[in-house]
């Protein structure tokens, strides 16, 4: 009697994972590689299963040539030497046979990020976007397996009594991960939690504009860059930018009744742009130089609604600089500081004029015809009448300028990541001021401002320009080469 029930016991698990794996057809992979360096590293091994809930269909497995050295301490890690890849296919001979194996699956893996991006990047080096529904083991384990000291592959082994031999190959890894798959799901057998594990990553979920289809939202990079949306008049409505424009994008598109703007802006969008930059900061630069040019209707965040003044300088005809405050407008050009109101401005400006020895006259606080009041108890030196030189008087208003902005008046570049393997972008900073940008040959050595300056594509310099430079100098201190 027992052994009856034993038996009918493991019919209903096995028909239980067969349907369960009929509605999600996993293919569980694992990979080794040179480092962990996704944009650097390649692929030195992979491992397939193909799982139909009762027993493995299907399976890949090779070494393949990196094309490149494989650091020694790797090689001690996995037992993948140089000599075992170089008779190894190299990655574009095994390509259709993985888009093959892996069509209309699961991609299954422990850890699956790093499994995944790195495919993904074999891929984009090819010119082909791979995308593929996800499910990773280790975060399941952690669902599922609460209070484990450790989640990674060995221990979560060890804990089920699964045979793990050979660590750190493909094919021994992969395999073991077949099989704590299949414990998962029978211990998750209502699947809540593999259906909340599972990613998309073919963003099929979202809710398009009506007039933007499904093969021009696919074509969209998962790169870094500025990104543009046009109405049906070929007017930019909006701008923004992303280290992955084609997700930053969906997150757009993702279904919301309640946001009255976003479906409004949804509803307008009739074609999509985009340019790539390779580094982020560029991308930040970039994406604020074309809100100013373009004012988007719908990039009201990076509008200054709530600053309606501005602290301005022009020379006169007797060529003094002069200071004065008035309200946001194009045509007073580019403030050198912005306020919520006349009188924060005017607070401002007379520190400034204390600090410096500025002529209140000259800074438009204080109106008539012969010399200011300060003047007269030596607090100015006679701008107001000529008394202080224009040279002078210039130089002392220039330092007060300066001081208004949030780089220091210094010249360097900034290095950062191109558009592609064989390229570098420079960003371009003369005496605090930024001048623009450039993409230039990753071998192309950079001595001095002016010989970066023939490279570089010339952009306005702002406050907000400042602030992104002035942050990214703060997190990234080691890309800034001084001149």
């Amino acid at each position: 009697m027992l052994q009856f029930y034993t038996q009918k016991y493991q019919v209903c698990k096995n028909l239980y994972i067969f349907v369960v794996m009929k509605n999600y057809e996993f293919c569980i992979i694992d990979i080794e590689t040179t480092g962990g360096q996704v944009t650097e590293d390649r692929i030195t091994e992979i491992a397939i299963y193909v799982h139909n809930g009762q027993k493995v269909i299907d399976s890949f497995h090779t070494l393949i040539n990196p094309e490149r050295s494989i650091p020694v301490y790797i090689s001690q890690l996995t037992g993948i030497t140089q000599e075992m890849v170089e008779v190894a296919p190299k990655f574009y001979e095994v390509a259709k046979r993985i888009i093959e194996i892996t069509e209309g699956r699961v991609f299954v893996a422990h850890n699956a990020h790093f499994d995944y991006s790195f495919i993904k990047q074999e891929f984009k080096s090819l010119g082909f976007t791979y995308t593929r529904k996800t499910l990773c083991t280790l975060r399941l384990s952690r669902k599922i397996l609460p209070k484990l000291a450790s989640y990674g592959l060995k221990s979560v082994c060890k804990f089920l009594q699964i045979d793990l031999t050979n660590h750190h190959r493909a094919q021994a890894d992969a395999w073991a991960t077949t099989a704590l798959l299949e414990h998962l799901l029978e211990e998750d057998k209502d699947l809540k939690q593999v259906n909340k594990s599972l990613i998309d990553n073919e963003l099929t979920s979202i809710a398009l504009p009506p007039k933007i289809n499904r093969a021009e939202f696919e074509a969209l990079p998962e790169e870094t860059g500025v990104y543009y949306f046009y109405n049906e008049q070929g007017t930019i409505i909006y701008v923004g930018k992303s280290t992955n424009i084609k997700h930053r994008i969906a997150s757009h598109f993702a279904p919301n009744l309640t946001n009255r703007k976003s479906l409004e802006m949804k509803n307008q969008i009739a074609s999509m742009g985009y340019e790539l930059t390779g580094g982020e900061l560029v991308a930040l630069l970039l994406e604020d130089s074309e809100i100013k040019r373009h004012q988007p209707i719908f990039n009201r965040i990076q509008r200054r609604s709530r600053f309606s003044f501005g602290i301005y300088t022009f020379e006169d005809a007797n060529g003094y600089y002069q200071l004065f405050i008035d309200r946001i407008n194009k045509q007073a050009g580019e403030p050198l500081a912005v306020t919520e109101s006349a009188e924060s401005a005017k607070r401002i400006l007379m520190g400034k004029i204390d600090r410096f020895g500025l002529c209140m006259k000259l800074a438009n606080l204080y109106k008539t015809k012969g010399a200011c009041f300060d003047y007269q108890i030596k607090k100015c030196a006679g701008a107001c009448i000529k008394a202080e030189s224009a040279d002078d008087y210039n130089a002392k208003v220039q330092n007060a300028c300066d001081s208004f902005r949030l780089v220091a008046p210094r010249s360097f570049i900034i290095v950062g990541k191109g558009r592609n393997h064989t390229e570098k972008t420079i960003v371009g900073v003369e005496k605090g001021r930024y001048v623009g940008f450039a993409y230039i040959d990753q071998e192309i050595k950079i001595h001095d401002l002016e010989e970066a300056k023939q490279y570089l594509t010339p952009y306005q310099d702002n406050r907000d320009i400042q602030k992104i430079i002035a942050h990214w100098l703060q997190k990234h201190p080691d890309s800034v080469k001084y001149f």
